[in-house]
């Protein structure tokens, strides 16, 4: 059930990220990482995986983002 939740919550947190990828968008990776570290943190406490890597990814792209951006742009 956690790892559901867990996707779910990295779902959320993807359809955002998609739009942030766009340049000048980058900012919004600030009220998405929160968003999938808190997937990530209940798809830890779950026994399957796909909810965890979901938000993982999620999660790297973001910062990897933020760092391209200057955590702006």
């Amino acid at each position: 059930m956690l790892n559901l939740i867990s996707i779910l919550i990295g779902l959320v947190a993807l359809v955002p990220a998609l739009v942030a990828f766009l340049p000048l968008f980058g900012w919004l990776y600030w009220f998405i990482l929160p968003i999938a570290v808190v997937g990530l943190g209940v798809g830890v406490l779950s026994s399957g995986n796909a909810g965890r890597n979901l938000n993982l990814v999620v999660l790297i792209v973001g910062v990897v983002r933020l760092v391209i951006g200057h955590g702006i742009f």
